[in-house]
């Protein structure tokens, strides 16, 4: 059946949409249920937690900071540099697998529930508007037919104002999180944050104000390659079609229905996205359930359970539903593996990173006693950061032939700062080594330490 949009009104403002097409403005009206509940829930404490994280500090850093000049990342008092990339490498991997996996068994319940373009135009953006212009028949009233007077004037710039307020809150929000917020907040940021924040200042306004369902139809890709992911066992919300059909029927006392849809158009004037879920799945549909929580409410006065529900193709054709099947084998294997991946990856990262270089321009110097010198420079980076004081290091070395002279120093060193030591190694003349010997550097704290491989070079040969 082809899909038929939901009465909507053209907004005069826009009259030209994304992609050549004529914008039609989705009036959602206000609805209430059980699952709604649930998404005011969940979206506010996605809104504490935004809003909150960077302010909360454990051992004097952010709880979560991506320092971009430092290249550090901050997470719950643990600090991590440019070389542990490969967890940031296997989060994302977790990231994108989890997604993959929960959409094969209960469909877009991230878009509906848990993705912040979501949350923020149902949590936040929809109440202000509803709170300032009235719900959608008032909305849809004043805009075609009481434009440009005094009332409607005011409303608007009453909602651009409201809009405007929360695009900046929200992005200095997001920019907090690659800036301390204190800084951010207090006027001590640099021009690039401040011109950050700008720039997603005017994305979110844009965003929030007119662009909406917009970007879920045309700009997320998700919406794009969901239809790969999911097949006839996959959970979505769906319109009992052999119930509700044909539409409209009589309901006078003691006539049979042969439809229970009475049209009442409450679940196309709830959507946010403008579709009428009667005409089938649809690429639009972001499983919200509104439109569930609009039929049960209707439905429930008739004394008949809702049309409108969640539940899978397999299900509504009186088929067994499976939730083991290929593609989700395949997503959990691959997800337990990238999470056994991780914790490998977690349980090696060290406080302590190290590398050894030989000095510049010197390979090796036959000293005047004969001895045969290496010089190394050892770089040295302390990575704790709930330490008050500073840490003592010192460097050993294993594999070099008995007799072998290693100098070098102690060091001390403070948190998340780097010092470079030197360090030589001299092997006496009568050493039977080969031109190139391996061995190992060892960095020892107090709490950690790390070994890192090098080669000790000669002019013998074995």
């Amino acid at each position: 059946m082809a899909t038929q949009q939901a009465p909507r009104i053209p907004n005069p403002d826009v009259p030209i949409g994304f992609l050549g097409a004529v914008r039609q403005w989705v009036y959602p009206a206000k609805v209430s249920g059980r699952f709604q509940r649930v998404h005011r829930i969940l979206g506010y404490l996605q809104l504490v937690l935004f809003f909150v994280l960077p302010w909360v500090k454990f051992h004097g850093h952010p709880a979560f900071l991506l320092d971009i000049d430092s290249r550090h990342l901050y997470v719950f008092g643990s600090m991590f540099t440019a070389t542990d990339t490969v967890l940031v490498v296997l989060s994302l991997l977790f990231g994108a697998f989890s997604l993959f996996f929960f959409t094969a068994l209960f469909g877009r319940l991230w878009c509906g529930y848990a993705c912040p373009q979501t949350v923020f135009l149902e949590e936040l953006i929809r109440p202000i508007e509803s709170l300032i212009e009235g719900d959608r028949g008032a909305r849809m009233m004043r805009d075609v037919r009481g434009r440009w007077t005094p009332d409607w004037i005011w409303r608007k710039v009453a909602k651009w104002v409201a809009f405007t307020v929360v695009a900046v809150v929200t992005a200095g929000s997001f920019v907090s999180y690659f800036v301390p917020a204190m800084e951010l907040w207090t006027a001590q940021g640099s021009a690039a944050a401040y011109g950050s924040m700008s720039f997603f200042s005017a994305i979110m306004l844009a965003d929030f104000g007119w662009f909406r369902e917009q970007f879920c139809n045309y700009l997320c890709p998700y919406a794009r390659f969901q239809g790969a992911l999911t097949d006839d066992q996959t959970l979505v919300i769906a319109y009992d079609l052999q119930r509700g059909e044909p539409r409209g029927t009589s309901r006078r006392k003691g006539e049979q229905p042969t439809g229970a849809c009475i049209d009442c158009k409450k679940c196309t004037n709830v959507c946010p996205a403008g579709i009428d879920i009667r005409n089938g799945f649809q690429l639009e549909c972001v499983n919200c359930a509104r439109c569930v929580d609009a039929c049960e409410g209707v439905m429930a006065k008739l004394g008949q359970p809702s049309l409108v529900a969640y539940t899978t193709i397999a299900e509504s054709q009186g088929r067994k539903v499976k939730w083991v099947r290929p593609r989700t084998v395949v997503y959990a294997a691959i997800l337990c593996a990238v999470l056994a991946g991780f914790g490998v990856a977690l349980s090696s990262h060290h406080l302590i990173y190290a590398n050894v270089n030989r000095a510049p321009g010197s390979l090796f110097t036959v000293d005047n006693d004969g001895w045969i010198r290496n010089t190394f420079l050892v770089r040295i980076t302390n990575n704790h950061v709930d330490k008050a004081a500073d840490e003592k290091f010192r460097i050993e070395v294993e594999g070099l032939p008995e007799g072998a002279d290693v100098r070098t120093i102690e060091v001390s060193i403070a948190p998340e700062q780097t010092v470079t030591v030197p360090l030589i190694v001299r092997i006496p003349p009568d050493s039977k080594v080969p031109r190139t010997l391996p061995f190992e550097v060892k960095i020892v704290g107090a709490t950690d330490e790390v070994e890192v491989d090098t080669t000790f070079k000669s002019e013998q040969a074995l």
